[in-house]
């Protein structure tokens, strides 16, 4: 037998919330409970005709609440880069706002994507790249989904059609794609970090560029960002953190009804006060003369500031305070002018240190339909611009996800101890409909995965059956807890690991390839894949019954293939480590694992037509292995091929060990390795897995080994 392993690249084009702004006042409740009135923008949707300057004007179609055709941008087409912008009047950015939103919109109406996030951001995007000279100073957009703006005043604005496509734009920050990305994104609480290293790095260096972390939506939930501002405090670097705060997530300014919103003159005024250059500067040679004088007058100025900062800040900046952020805010961010006059002050104040601003945005905004809806368009297939109607292809089939929630709600049924976690993805999960069965028995931890694991350990120490869902590529950001927390300790803790595999357009940051490779290496933990929905629902009821060690079970993103469910949705327990042979072939054997079977029994029935019947088995399980059915596999086939969608040292490196370990690859093995063979191969799997499944066992019929075995793991 000969052991050729293969790792190819794969591109794959897959399909992939609050009320709109009211014409109530926003209020605040500072200086004693005040409430003053802002004055409320007005909405594109409330415009019949708008007239933009030059005469040039666009119309919105009869009944809709936003423009069928793509209006025109006279301003936005003479910027290709930030530096076009210098020369623009305050009112010309806020009309470059008003055409980069359309831009957006219509350019995600016909690729899909994350709209709402960057809808939420186009003030902010442009009074950054306003006031500060990127590339030279760092912006860093925290996850990157609300990057389209930049990106399109970044050089790239000709190619958002090819956004999250093969060989396109990424869906976030991408460092090869643009020097404007400082750094590549894709996974949320890491700018902070970031920025901070490229702030002292500056520092280091003896240059004087200023360095932008912008995170919000979110990932204030994650460990991380508190780790990142409690050491940027330390280090007191100059750097600026920009808070998006858009009510989707829980910060200390906000109650259980959001953030307290910025009101509109005096929250105008009061945020100006705070960045004010001469105010800060003097409070920084106030600060040095205290800590010369020490002792009670140092106390005595640091309590005046305390109380006077208390007194015109929003509630809640004490936390950043303490750890050593200068809070600036609530500051209204869709207003231009706020937004440019409170940056232009920060970048030009000498004083040292990391600076908060604290901006409120809403996801969404001036897009009607986004504002409207629950999810605020977060991420969309192509859609109507006119109408907001998204046009998703219609399947006989259920996602993976919504049988694996269908799944785990019927155990749950039968079973009061079962619990579910997730990280701030109950929608991705499916575990928002598991909410509506059990809403005392679902937890959502933020997105704070690390937390997740080490909280379902806590549950599992309790008798309690916790089933952890989070996405395979977001289980790296909690490696550690898996193995400390869970492994090595043997607590029942079920992880469902959903996107397994390949996740096409959303790119190489979510792509699902390492998880059965880390975890198939831990001691404890029971490793399975599902091959079709109804064997998901089978391996949820066995994850359910593994009580005396981890479990964990990864299925693909997309939609079930139609096979028969379980009745009642109730999967049945299935033998730890047994696999199962679907196909009685001879000569060449298939071992596929996970949703690659699929990909294996399809070139088998294609090969039959060539006068190859091949055998194909499920797996099922990587940890432990079927011993008895590879065995049997490797002696009676003279080829045997493993199959699965992930990286080198997962599922076919196990059986390779096993092959080896049991001296199934001694005799009178033959290794041959053809790199055209490999090249062209390289070739198809870009048409599909299923196709290179095919070209390989032509090969191998036509090729001239003779005698032996040969081995073959490819990882698609």
């Amino acid at each position: 037998m000969a052991l050729c392993a293969f790792s190819f690249p794969a591109h794959i084009n897959r399909a992939a919330a609050s009320d709109p702004q009211k014409s109530t006042p926003l209020t605040s409740h500072l200086l004693g409970g005040t409430d003053l009135l802002f004055q409320p923008l007005h909405k594109l949707s409330q415009v019949q005709v708008r007239k933009r300057p030059g005469g040039v004007y666009a119309s919105l179609s009869g009944g809709a609440e936003y423009y069928s055709q793509r209006p025109p941008t006279p301003l936005l087409d003479t910027i290709n880069y930030p530096i076009h912008m210098k020369n623009l009047s305050v009112k010309e950015l806020k009309q470059l706002a008003d055409e980069l939103r359309s831009d957006v919109i219509f350019n995600v109406s016909k690729t899909g994507g994350h709209l709402g996030s960057s809808l939420g951001v186009v003030e902010l995007t442009v009074a950054l790249h306003y006031v500060f000279n990127a590339p030279k100073d760092k912006i860093l957009w925290d996850v990157g989904h609300q990057s389209y703006p930049h990106k399109i005043l970044t050089g790239r604005r000709d190619k958002m059609h090819t956004i999250r496509q093969t060989n396109g734009l990424a869906g976030f920050t991408k460092r090869s794609e643009s020097e404007y990305d400082c750094f590549g994104t894709g996974h949320s609480s890491t700018t902070i970090s970031a920025g901070l290293g490229m702030a002292v790095g500056r520092d280091l260096k003896g240059e004087r560029n200023n360095v932008v972390a912008v995170i919000g939506d979110g990932a204030m939930t994650a460990g991380q960002a508190y780790e990142a501002m409690n050491n940027a405090g330390y280090l007191d670097s100059d750097m600026i953190v920009i808070l998006n705060d858009n009510k989707q997530v829980s910060l200390p300014t906000a109650n259980l009804d959001g953030p307290i919103p910025p009101v509109g003159a005096l929250s105008s005024a009061l945020s100006r006060l705070q960045s004010n250059r001469p105010l800060r500067e003097l409070r920084e040679v106030a600060k040095g003369v205290t800590k010369q004088i020490g002792g009670p007058m140092h106390e005595l100025a640091a309590k005046v500031d305390e109380y006077a900062r208390g007194m015109i800040s929003g509630s809640g900046s004490t936390l950043f305070e303490e750890l050593g952020l200068y809070y600036i805010g609530p500051v209204d961010g869709h207003n231009i002018d706020d937004l440019v006059s409170i940056l232009k002050e920060v970048k030009s104040t000498k004083s040292t240190g990391p600076v908060l601003i604290h901006v409120v945005t809403e996801k969404g905004r001036g897009y009607p339909y986004a504002e409207k809806a629950a999810d605020k368009y977060h991420g969309v297939a192509k859609f109507d611009p006119a109408t907001g109607k998204q046009f998703k292809g219609s399947s006989a089939t259920q996602s993976y996800t919504t049988y694996f929630a269908e799944a785990l709600i019927a155990e749950a049924e039968a079973d009061k101890n079962i619990v579910a976690i997730h990280a701030a993805m109950g929608g991705g999960t499916g575990l928002n409909l598991f909410l509506r069965h059990f809403p005392r028995r679902c937890f959502d931890v933020g997105i704070a995965e690390q937390h997740a694991v080490t909280f379902a350990a806590g549950l599992a120490c309790e008798g309690l059956k916790p089933f952890c869902a989070i996405y395979s590529s977001f289980m790296q950001r909690a490696y550690d807890q898996v193995v400390h927390d869970v492994d090595l300790q043997k607590l029942p803790v079920r992880f469902a690991m959903d996107r397994a595999g390949l996740v096409g357009a959303d790119g190489p940051t979510h792509c699902g390839a390492f998880d059965v490779t880390f975890m198939a290496c831990l001691p404890n933990m029971v490793v399975m894949a599902p091959s079709d929905e109804a064997e998901l629902f089978h391996m949820v009821a066995t994850a359910a019954a593994i009580d005396d060690r981890p479990s964990c079970f990864r299925y693909p993103r997309g939609n079930g293939i139609g096979v028969q469910l379980p009745p009642g949705n109730k999967g049945v327990p299935l033998e730890i480590g047994k696999g199962r042979v679907l196909i009685e072939g001879e000569r060449v054997a298939l071992l596929g694992y996970g949703a690659a079977v699929q990909s294996c029994l399809a070139a088998a029935a294609f090969l039959e037509s060539h006068g190859l019947r091949l055998t194909v088995a499920d797996a099922r399980f990587c940890k432990p292995l079927d011993h008895s059915l590879i065995r049997t596999l490797a002696k009676s086939h003279e080829f045997l091929i493993t199959v699965e969608e992930g990286s080198i040292g997962g599922f076919g490196s196990h059986v390779a060990q096993f092959l080896a370990l049991n001296g199934l690859l001694d005799g009178t093995v033959k290794v041959r390795v053809n790199l055209k063979s490999i090249r062209t191969l390289s070739i198809a799997v870009v048409m599909g897995s299923v196709l290179a499944i095919e070209y390989l066992i032509l090969c191998i019929k036509n090729s001239i080994c003779s005698g032996g075995h040969l081995f073959f793991l490819i990882n698609i």
